[in-house]
């Protein structure tokens, strides 16, 4: 039988766009991993106030990595809402997609990527669910755009057109704005408790720095340099 479906191919027009396109075209600083502390958070919050400082757009949205049921790679882009000595914080319905990976495999993967300093940082580790005050708390100290947000559906569920997302969306806000207490009982915050965490400096020359902290026995850190 021959298969008559043609390969698609790149358009040119693409692949210049694409390799027209730099990385770094400013002066990045440097990183000396001799002098990084002992424990990785202290260093998260210096280099995420150094990415504020160097006006990084939205420094603190983060891309999170689960895997299904099948084991398969899933990811998407949210915001980071804390990060302390338990660990990285997020949250979302236990009712959408990621909320059941993570049920099902509660371990993740975060990834940062703040360009204007040619840094990323990556976090692996188990996830844990916070306690529902917690969750009520963390719901309600966001604006009520992001509570609008909780309230207005199933999240990753199948809408049947853009006029339902409206109508629930508005309905959703005037709640919101006449009920700023408004439970949403399957908002759910997670923590990522860090297995490893990596903190990679870019360089203009591919001189890239790797620093990888892994937790060893208890709760000492273990640091290591990696080839880029």
């Amino acid at each position: 039988m021959t298969n008559n479906t043609a390969t698609p191919h790149p358009s040119p027009a693409f692949r210049e766009l694409l390799h027209a396109q730099r990385v770094w075209d400013t002066e990045l600083p440097s990183f000396d991993p001799a002098t990084a502390p002992p424990a990785p958070l202290p260093l998260f919050h210096h280099w995420f106030a150094e990415a504020v400082a160097a006006g990084q757009p939205e420094p603190h949205t983060m891309s999170l990595a689960t895997a299904d049921a099948e084991g398969l790679p899933d990811v998407r882009t949210l915001m980071l809402h804390d990060a302390d000595e338990r660990g990285w914080h997020f949250a979302t319905h236990a009712t959408s997609t990621k909320g059941h990976q993570l049920a099902a495999r509660p371990y993740a993967a975060l990834g940062f990527y703040w360009p204007a300093q040619g840094r990323q940082v990556r976090v692996r580790g188990p996830v844990h669910r916070c306690t529902p005050a917690e969750s009520h708390a963390d719901l309600h100290a966001r604006s009520t755009g992001a509570l609008a947000a909780a309230l207005t559906g199933s999240q990753s569920e199948v809408v049947e057109s853009v006029a339902a997302l409206h109508r629930a969306a508005d309905t959703a806000w005037e709640r919101a704005r006449e009920e700023p207490d408004a439970e949403a009982p399957t908002w759910t915050r997670y923590v990522v408790e860090p297995a490893e965490v990596e903190f990679f400096q870019g360089d203009a020359r591919r001189r890239h720095v790797r620093l990888r902290y892994r937790r060893s026995e208890g709760a000492a850190w273990t640091r290591e340099l990696l080839w880029p």
